[in-house]
């Protein structure tokens, strides 16, 4: 069963890192650096300030530990643990069509794809569906795509890391809120 996963992962990976052309290939890049995106976080902090005022350190500390949870799982745990290589890294691949900046040597599961989708979900759980909520997924779905796209991670790397992203936000979610009970502060769920 492993076996066919993995032949599956590597012939939709072909797939995905083939389609493209040298403008989209500045898209990816773009989407998957991470300082571009530093006004963006800005402005979801500034979401919080208005919606929750004084508290807005309640749900911000909540976004600020989905990120740490996710980023120490995949890359703490996951990556070294199970030390799949990067399809980058990967010398059986002489077929890779597009590499971005490579990064780590393992690649399970996406730091990328847990960190967006975390921080889209969580998001969704402070703000309910809104058109910018959902805007925010379809972002940490282009983010992911464009890791497979630069041939630095393979889809099941990126769907796990999605899967770990969305895990993250709904327990700590549950968590903020128990703790908030339990003090006395005002929960932001």
């Amino acid at each position: 069963m492993i076996d066919y996963l993995v032949t599956f992962d590597k012939t939709l990976f072909f797939l995905l890192n083939g389609w493209g052309s040298q403008l989209m290939d500045q898209f990816m890049l773009f989407l998957s650096a991470k300082y571009p995106w530093i006004p963006l976080y800005a402005v979801l902090v500034g979401l919080l300030v208005w919606k929750y005022k004084a508290s807005f350190w309640i749900p911000l500390l909540y976004v600020l530990a989905v990120f740490a949870l996710n980023d120490q799982f995949t890359s703490g745990f996951m990556k070294p643990f199970f030390e799949r290589l990067r399809p980058c890294h990967d010398s059986s691949l002489l077929e890779i069509k597009r590499v971005g900046k490579c990064g780590g040597t393992f690649g399970f599961a996406s730091s990328h794809a847990a960190n967006t989708m975390g921080l889209a979900i969580s998001y969704f759980f402070l703000f309910g569906r809104t058109w910018w909520t959902t805007l925010l997924v379809v972002w940490a779905i282009l983010v992911g795509y464009s890791r497979i796209y630069l041939g630095v991670h393979f889809p099941g790397d990126v769907i796990i890391g999605f899967m770990v992203g969305i895990s993250a936000a709904y327990l700590l979610a549950q968590a903020t809120h128990v703790i908030c009970l339990k003090f006395k502060l005002i929960s932001p769920f």
